[in-house]
């Protein structure tokens, strides 16, 4: 094995471990509560949306799954973690595959719509009724949105990065 693609796989773990954070991060520090539901929205989705943008769909999706579930656990809301885990992870990962074919805008805002669905499912699932599951799909629709304006703001900040 040569030190070429040792050096590589340890970027790519330090870069994962690294988005892993921000989306922590992000999940716990920037929330706002939302009127009439147990959520918040967050900042965590532009860190999502960063990753990916850096370091692809493959450790995009893994620092988004593992972030967001620390989130919801580290910030009190340990029930959702396996939901969060589960729905970002394929935000995460849609959005990586179609930026490899499709423009960045669509590929993040496909993503979006993944993540809004899911959650949508799992409030059903949840909550037991779709009119309740869906009082927070125009606060999710914000969420990502945000997220895209930043994470593409942001951007031209990482093109240097090795990764």
């Amino acid at each position: 094995m040569s030190s070429n693609s040792s050096d590589i796989r340890t970027n790519k773990l330090v870069f994962t471990a690294l988005m892993t954070c921000l989306v922590l991060l992000g999940t716990i520090l920037f929330r706002i509560p939302i009127p009439m539901t147990q959520g918040y929205v967050h900042l965590g989705d532009a860190m999502i949306y960063i990753g990916v943008l850096i370091i692809g769909k493959k450790q995009g999706a893994v620092a988004a799954a593992l972030g967001s579930s620390l989130g919801d656990v580290l910030g009190g809301f340990a029930f959702w973690a396996p939901w969060s885990f589960i729905i970002k992870f394929a935000m995460a990962f849609l959005a990586g595959s179609l930026i490899e074919k499709r423009s960045k805008v669509f590929s993040l805002i496909a993503g979006g719509l993944v993540m809004c669905a899911g959650y949508l499912i799992a409030e059903r699932i949840m909550y037991g009724s779709w009119a309740l599951a869906a009082v927070s799909l125009p606060w999710n629709i914000g969420q990502f949105t945000v997220g895209i304006a930043v994470a593409l703001a942001a951007q031209p900040l990482f093109r240097h990065l090795p990764h």
